[in-house]
C-alpha cells in the first residue's frame, strides 16, 4: 500500500495595513518562509484592517463590525498567520470579547484558536528551526508589547536568528521595553511617545549592532523614523526579511535616501 503524503496545511495570509502599504516586502517573506515550512498560502482579498485603532479609541461598534468582516474572510483555512504580534494579538485575544454568548462568539472563539503571529507559529507550529538565509553583521531584537506579553513571543525569533549564517545578535539592554509607538498612543501623546523612544534609540546605539530587527511593522517606523532624525546608522528591518533571506530590499526608513 502506498502512504498518501499529509496535506499541507492552508495558511491565510493577514498582511496587515501597514504591510501592506508601507513595506509589501514583509508580506513576500512571510509567503516564503511559510511555503518553506511547507504550507499552502492564500492572501484572502477581502481582509482589511485588523480594528486595533478603533478598538484603542473605545469603538467597539466599528471594531465588532471589523471583526466579523475578517473572521468571515478567513474561514476555512487551517491557520491564520500574521507578521505582526500586535495585530495578530488583537485577532487572538480580542475578538472574542467583542462579542456576547451565542454563535458569533463561538465562530469568534474558533478563529481565535487557528490565530499565530508568523515566527512563534513555524516554530512552535511547524517545528521549523532554522533557515537557509545569510546575512553578514551584527544585530540586535527589539521585543514588541503585544507579541511577548499577549502572546509568548520571545525565544522564537532568536531561536531562528541563531541559524542565518553570518549573523551575530547582540542583545540591547531592556530590549523588552516599549518604543514608544503603542498605535494611536504615539499620535495621541507624541511628547511622551517621543521621550519613551528616545530611551529605545540609545539603547540600540549601545548594543554596537548595525541591523535593528523586530516583528512588529509599527514598532520598527517608529524607532527607525528616531534612528534616522538622530543621525543614527543603524539599519532596520522586519525579522521576516532577515529569515527569508530578502536583504536586497532598502532598510525601513531609507527609501527615500
Amino acid at each position: 500500500m502506498t502512504e498518501t503524503a499529509p496535506a499541507a496545511p492552508r495558511v491565510g495570509l493577514f498582511v496587515t495595513c501597514l504591510v501592506d502599504l508601507f513595506r509589501p516586502s514583509v508580506g513576500f517573506a512571510a509567503v516564503k518562509l511559510l511555503e518553506e515550512a511547507g504550507c499552502t498560502v492564500e492572501v484572502p482579498a477581502a481582509q482589511t484592517c485588523c480594528g486595533q485603532p478603533a478598538y484603542n479609541s473605545g469603538d467597539r461598534d466599528d471594531t465588532r463590525a471589523i471583526a466579523e468582516a475578517t473572521i468571515a474572510a478567513f474561514e476555512g483555512y487551517d491557520y491564520v498567520v500574521a507578521p505582526s504580534g500586535s495585530c495578530a494579538g488583537m485577532l487572538k485575544k480580542h475578538y472574542p470579547p467583542l462579542f456576547e454568548e451565542g454563535l458569533q462568539r463561538q465562530r469568534a472563539e474558533a478563529f481565535a484558536a487557528r490565530v499565530h503571529e508568523l515566527v512563534s507559529f513555524l516554530v512552535d507550529v511547524r517545528g521549523m528551526t532554522g533557515v537557509a538565509a545569510r546575512h553578514a553583521g551584527t544585530a540586535t531584537y527589539h521585543d514588541s508589547c503585544s507579541g511577548l506579553r499577549e502572546l509568548g513571543i520571545r525565544e522564537q525569533p532568536r531561536r531562528l536568528l541563531a541559524s542565518v549564517d553570518g549573523l551575530t545578535l547582540s542583545e540591547m539592554k531592556d530590549a523588552d521595553v516599549c518604543c514608544g509607538f503603542g498605535g494611536t498612543f504615539c499620535v495621541k501623546y507624541p511628547d511622551i511617545s517621543n521621550a519613551i523612544v528616545e530611551k529605545k534609540t540609545a539603547a540600540i546605539g549601545a548594543s554596537g549592532a548595525e541591523l535593528l530587527l523586530a516583528g512588529d511593522l509599527g514598532c520598527l517606523m517608529n524607532m527607525a523614523g528616531k534612528l534616522r532624525r538622530e543621525g543614527t546608522p543603524v539599519a532596520a528591518r522586519h525579522v521576516a526579511e532577515v529569515l527569508a533571506g530578502m536583504d536586497g530590499t532598502p532598510p525601513i526608513g531609507g527609501e527615500r535616501r
